[in-house]
């Protein structure tokens, strides 16, 4: 299973955080999920702030177009994407992946 779909025009991705990293940056696949490692603590929402914002700098949109769909509290989330105006690498060269 790919760690993302098409949903229409939006992008959901099924990630798997891990908080209080050196650095924030997009890892790769891990299992059916994308890791993502980010500098932001796992409490009062930092995390999930400091992911947004992440998300929204490489898919190049408004942090307000990213939302956290599922895992609010847990390390495995469910994101939504709507509208990402740019695709990294590994999501642009995959087969299939092109954006509808």
């Amino acid at each position: 299973m790919s760690f993302y779909r098409w949903d229409g025009e939006d992008l959901i991705l099924q990630l798997h955080i891990q908080p209080r990293a050196a650095r924030d940056e997009w890892v790769g696949p891990h299992g059916d999920r994308l890791k993502i490692r980010l500098t932001a603590p796992p409490v009062e929402g930092k995390a999930n702030a400091c992911l947004c914002q992440f998300l929204a700098t490489i898919f190049r949109v408004p942090k307000t177009q990213i939302s956290v769909l599922a895992g609010q509290t847990g390390r495995d989330k469910r994101v939504r994407v709507h509208a990402p105006r740019q695709l990294p690498i590994s999501i642009q060269f995959e087969q299939g992946a092109s954006a509808p």
